[in-house]
Protein backbone atom coordinates (compact mmCIF):
# COMPACT_ATOMS: atom_id res chain seq x y z
CA UNK A 1 0.00 0.00 0.00
CA UNK A 2 1.48 3.35 -1.04
CA UNK A 3 1.76 6.43 1.15
CA UNK A 4 -1.26 8.06 -0.46
CA UNK A 5 -3.34 4.91 0.00
CA UNK A 6 -2.30 4.66 3.64
CA UNK A 7 -3.27 8.31 4.18
CA UNK A 8 -6.68 7.81 2.59
CA UNK A 9 -7.25 4.65 4.62
CA UNK A 10 -6.34 6.42 7.86
CA UNK A 11 -8.48 9.45 6.98
CA UNK A 12 -11.41 7.19 6.20
CA UNK A 13 -10.94 5.46 9.53
CA UNK A 14 -11.04 8.80 11.36
CA UNK A 15 -14.26 9.72 9.57
CA UNK A 16 -15.83 6.38 10.49
CA UNK A 17 -14.69 6.81 14.10
CA UNK A 18 -16.26 10.28 14.25
CA UNK A 19 -19.48 8.98 12.69
CA UNK A 20 -19.61 6.16 15.25
CA UNK A 21 -19.09 8.68 18.05
CA UNK A 22 -21.89 10.86 16.68
CA UNK A 23 -24.26 7.90 16.44
CA UNK A 24 -23.34 6.96 20.00
CA UNK A 25 -24.16 10.45 21.26
CA UNK A 26 -27.57 10.19 19.58
CA UNK A 27 -28.48 6.87 21.19
CA UNK A 28 -30.25 6.18 24.45
CA UNK A 29 -28.75 3.31 26.42
CA UNK A 30 -30.90 0.33 27.40
CA UNK A 31 -31.69 1.68 30.86
CA UNK A 32 -32.91 4.92 29.32
CA UNK A 33 -34.99 3.04 26.76
CA UNK A 34 -36.54 0.99 29.55
CA UNK A 35 -37.33 4.18 31.47
CA UNK A 36 -38.97 5.74 28.42
CA UNK A 37 -41.09 2.65 27.79
CA UNK A 38 -42.18 2.53 31.42
CA UNK A 39 -43.26 6.17 31.25
CA UNK A 40 -45.09 5.60 27.97
CA UNK A 41 -46.76 2.37 29.18
CA UNK A 42 -45.74 0.59 25.99
CA UNK A 43 -43.06 -1.92 24.99
CA UNK A 44 -41.80 -0.92 21.54
CA UNK A 45 -41.34 -3.46 18.78
CA UNK A 46 -39.27 -0.88 16.90
CA UNK A 47 -36.66 0.41 19.32
CA UNK A 48 -35.11 2.63 16.63
CA UNK A 49 -38.40 4.47 16.35
CA UNK A 50 -38.35 5.18 20.09
CA UNK A 51 -34.73 6.31 19.82
CA UNK A 52 -35.58 8.79 17.07
CA UNK A 53 -38.34 10.39 19.15
CA UNK A 54 -35.68 11.81 21.46
CA UNK A 55 -33.19 13.04 18.83
CA UNK A 56 -33.08 16.80 18.32
CA UNK A 57 -31.95 18.18 14.98
CA UNK A 58 -28.89 19.80 16.61
CA UNK A 59 -27.25 16.39 17.09
CA UNK A 60 -27.74 15.05 13.55
CA UNK A 61 -26.21 15.70 10.15
CA UNK A 62 -29.65 15.40 8.55
CA UNK A 63 -32.88 16.75 10.00
CA UNK A 64 -34.60 13.69 8.54
CA UNK A 65 -32.79 11.70 11.24
CA UNK A 66 -34.25 13.89 14.00
CA UNK A 67 -37.65 13.81 15.69
CA UNK A 68 -39.10 16.68 13.62
CA UNK A 69 -41.29 14.52 11.39
CA UNK A 70 -42.59 12.63 14.43
CA UNK A 71 -43.32 15.95 16.12
CA UNK A 72 -45.47 16.99 13.15
CA UNK A 73 -47.54 13.80 13.28
CA UNK A 74 -47.80 13.75 17.06
CA UNK A 75 -49.19 17.27 17.18
CA UNK A 76 -52.08 16.25 14.93
CA UNK A 77 -52.78 13.06 16.91
CA UNK A 78 -52.76 14.93 20.22
CA UNK A 79 -55.19 17.51 18.90
CA UNK A 80 -57.53 14.82 17.60
CA UNK A 81 -57.59 12.91 20.89
CA UNK A 82 -58.13 16.04 22.97
CA UNK A 83 -61.04 17.03 20.73
CA UNK A 84 -62.43 13.51 20.96
CA UNK A 85 -62.26 13.53 24.77
CA UNK A 86 -63.94 16.92 25.05
CA UNK A 87 -66.61 15.84 22.58
CA UNK A 88 -67.43 12.62 24.47
CA UNK A 89 -67.11 13.96 28.03
CA UNK A 90 -69.15 17.12 27.50
CA UNK A 91 -71.98 16.15 25.14
CA UNK A 92 -74.01 19.33 25.68
CA UNK A 93 -71.17 21.76 24.91
CA UNK A 94 -71.25 23.63 21.63
CA UNK A 95 -68.41 24.10 19.15
CA UNK A 96 -67.20 27.43 20.50
CA UNK A 97 -67.13 26.20 24.09
CA UNK A 98 -65.23 23.06 23.12
CA UNK A 99 -62.72 25.14 21.14
CA UNK A 100 -62.07 27.35 24.16
CA UNK A 101 -61.60 24.32 26.41
CA UNK A 102 -59.14 22.77 23.96
CA UNK A 103 -57.07 25.95 23.76
CA UNK A 104 -56.89 26.13 27.55
CA UNK A 105 -56.30 22.43 28.13
CA UNK A 106 -53.55 21.74 25.60
CA UNK A 107 -50.89 24.16 24.41
CA UNK A 108 -47.14 24.12 23.77
CA UNK A 109 -46.66 25.11 27.41
CA UNK A 110 -48.85 22.21 28.53
CA UNK A 111 -46.95 19.75 26.33
CA UNK A 112 -43.66 21.00 27.77
CA UNK A 113 -44.97 20.61 31.32
CA UNK A 114 -46.14 17.07 30.61
CA UNK A 115 -42.69 16.08 29.32
CA UNK A 116 -40.97 17.66 32.32
CA UNK A 117 -43.38 16.18 34.89
CA UNK A 118 -42.93 12.71 33.37
CA UNK A 119 -39.16 13.05 33.07
CA UNK A 120 -39.13 12.68 29.29
CA UNK A 121 -37.14 15.89 28.95
CA UNK A 122 -34.19 14.18 30.66
CA UNK A 123 -33.89 11.84 27.67
CA UNK A 124 -33.57 14.47 24.92
CA UNK A 125 -30.44 14.09 22.78
CA UNK A 126 -29.09 17.50 21.75
CA UNK A 127 -25.90 18.83 20.21
CA UNK A 128 -22.93 20.13 22.20
CA UNK A 129 -23.90 23.75 21.72
CA UNK A 130 -27.26 23.20 23.38
CA UNK A 131 -25.85 20.99 26.12
CA UNK A 132 -23.84 23.97 27.36
CA UNK A 133 -27.00 25.98 28.02
CA UNK A 134 -28.08 26.22 31.65
CA UNK A 135 -31.66 25.40 30.71
CA UNK A 136 -33.04 23.92 27.52
CA UNK A 137 -35.89 25.80 25.80
CA UNK A 138 -39.33 24.56 26.81
CA UNK A 139 -40.11 24.10 23.11
CA UNK A 140 -37.77 21.10 23.11
CA UNK A 141 -39.75 19.44 25.88
CA UNK A 142 -43.02 20.15 24.05
CA UNK A 143 -41.56 18.59 20.91
CA UNK A 144 -40.64 15.45 22.83
CA UNK A 145 -44.23 15.00 24.01
CA UNK A 146 -45.51 15.26 20.44
CA UNK A 147 -42.76 13.02 19.03
CA UNK A 148 -43.37 10.19 21.52
CA UNK A 149 -47.11 10.36 20.80
CA UNK A 150 -46.35 9.78 17.11
CA UNK A 151 -43.93 6.97 17.95
CA UNK A 152 -46.58 5.32 20.11
CA UNK A 153 -49.10 5.58 17.30
CA UNK A 154 -46.80 4.09 14.68
CA UNK A 155 -45.62 1.25 16.91
CA UNK A 156 -48.76 0.43 18.89
CA UNK A 157 -51.69 2.12 17.20
CA UNK A 158 -54.26 4.46 18.69
CA UNK A 159 -54.94 2.21 21.69
CA UNK A 160 -51.35 2.67 22.86
CA UNK A 161 -51.68 6.44 22.47
CA UNK A 162 -54.96 6.56 24.39
CA UNK A 163 -53.60 4.37 27.16
CA UNK A 164 -50.77 6.85 27.67
CA UNK A 165 -52.59 10.13 27.01
CA UNK A 166 -56.09 9.92 28.43
CA UNK A 167 -55.12 9.72 32.13
CA UNK A 168 -52.92 12.78 31.54
CA UNK A 169 -55.24 14.98 29.50
CA UNK A 170 -58.61 14.28 31.16
CA UNK A 171 -57.64 16.22 34.32
CA UNK A 172 -56.35 19.06 32.14
CA UNK A 173 -59.66 19.20 30.29
CA UNK A 174 -61.64 19.16 33.54
CA UNK A 175 -59.44 21.92 34.98
CA UNK A 176 -60.04 24.01 31.87
CA UNK A 177 -63.79 23.53 32.24
CA UNK A 178 -63.65 24.49 35.92
CA UNK A 179 -61.40 27.50 35.35
CA UNK A 180 -62.56 31.06 35.06
CA UNK A 181 -62.56 31.13 31.27
CA UNK A 182 -66.30 30.47 31.35
CA UNK A 183 -69.03 32.38 33.19
CA UNK A 184 -70.02 31.19 36.64
CA UNK A 185 -73.51 30.36 35.45
CA UNK A 186 -74.73 29.27 38.89
CA UNK A 187 -73.85 32.65 40.34
CA UNK A 188 -75.44 34.51 37.44
CA UNK A 189 -78.63 32.45 37.74
CA UNK A 190 -78.75 32.91 41.52
CA UNK A 191 -78.50 36.70 41.23
CA UNK A 192 -81.05 36.85 38.39
CA UNK A 193 -83.68 34.77 40.18
CA UNK A 194 -83.14 36.45 43.55
CA UNK A 195 -83.67 39.82 41.91
CA UNK A 196 -86.83 38.74 40.06
CA UNK A 197 -88.52 36.42 42.54
CA UNK A 198 -86.61 36.56 45.82
CA UNK A 199 -85.99 32.80 45.76
CA UNK A 200 -83.03 30.54 44.97
CA UNK A 201 -82.79 27.89 42.25
CA UNK A 202 -82.63 24.28 43.42
CA UNK A 203 -80.46 21.60 41.80
CA UNK A 204 -81.52 17.98 41.67
CA UNK A 205 -79.50 14.90 40.75
CA UNK A 206 -81.72 13.09 38.26
CA UNK A 207 -79.42 10.24 37.31
CA UNK A 208 -75.92 8.83 37.74
CA UNK A 209 -73.84 6.47 35.60
CA UNK A 210 -70.39 4.94 35.52
CA UNK A 211 -68.14 3.37 38.17
CA UNK A 212 -67.33 5.23 41.38
CA UNK A 213 -63.92 6.38 40.11
CA UNK A 214 -65.41 7.77 36.87
CA UNK A 215 -69.01 8.69 37.65
CA UNK A 216 -71.13 11.11 35.66
CA UNK A 217 -74.13 13.02 36.95
CA UNK A 218 -77.30 14.37 35.36
CA UNK A 219 -78.54 17.44 37.17
CA UNK A 220 -81.54 19.66 36.55
CA UNK A 221 -82.52 23.11 37.83
CA UNK A 222 -85.91 23.96 39.27
CA UNK A 223 -87.08 27.52 39.93
CA UNK A 224 -90.35 27.58 41.84
CA UNK A 225 -92.57 25.28 39.76
CA UNK A 226 -90.57 25.50 36.54
CA UNK A 227 -88.04 22.82 35.57
CA UNK A 228 -85.33 23.42 32.98
CA UNK A 229 -83.35 21.19 30.66
CA UNK A 230 -80.98 18.97 32.69
CA UNK A 231 -77.34 18.37 31.85
CA UNK A 232 -74.72 15.64 32.27
CA UNK A 233 -71.27 16.33 33.72
CA UNK A 234 -68.17 14.48 34.92
CA UNK A 235 -68.73 16.04 38.35
CA UNK A 236 -71.71 17.51 40.18
CA UNK A 237 -70.14 20.96 39.89
CA UNK A 238 -69.79 20.71 36.13
CA UNK A 239 -73.31 19.36 35.64
CA UNK A 240 -74.74 22.14 37.83
CA UNK A 241 -72.89 24.81 35.85
CA UNK A 242 -74.18 23.44 32.56
CA UNK A 243 -77.73 23.05 33.91
CA UNK A 244 -77.62 26.65 35.15
CA UNK A 245 -76.52 27.77 31.69
CA UNK A 246 -79.46 25.88 30.16
CA UNK A 247 -81.82 27.72 32.51
CA UNK A 248 -80.23 31.09 31.74
CA UNK A 249 -80.56 30.42 28.02
CA UNK A 250 -84.22 29.44 28.40
CA UNK A 251 -84.84 32.63 30.38
CA UNK A 252 -83.12 34.77 27.73
CA UNK A 253 -80.28 35.84 30.02
CA UNK A 254 -77.56 34.28 27.86
CA UNK A 255 -77.39 33.54 24.16
CA UNK A 256 -74.98 31.87 21.74
CA UNK A 257 -73.07 33.61 19.00
CA UNK A 258 -72.48 32.12 15.52
CA UNK A 259 -69.64 29.95 16.85
CA UNK A 260 -71.65 28.65 19.77
CA UNK A 261 -69.83 30.75 22.38
CA UNK A 262 -71.96 31.81 25.33
CA UNK A 263 -72.62 35.55 25.51
CA UNK A 264 -74.63 37.57 27.99
CA UNK A 265 -77.82 38.79 26.30
CA UNK A 266 -78.22 42.53 25.82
Amino acid sequence: MGLCDRFLFAFGGIRLFRADRQRSSMMLNQDQLDTAQEILKHRFQDQDLLQRAFVHASVTDSRLSSNERLEFLGDAILGMIVCERIFSRYPSYLEGEMTKIKSHAVSRATCAKLAIDLGLDQLIRVGKGMKNQTALPSSLAAAITEAVIAALYIDGGMDAVRNFLEPLIDPLIDAAVDSGHQHNFKSVLQQHIQKLHGVSPTYQILSEKGPDHDKSFQIGVQIMDQQFEPSWGQSKKQAEQQAAMNALHALGVVEFDNEGVVQMAE
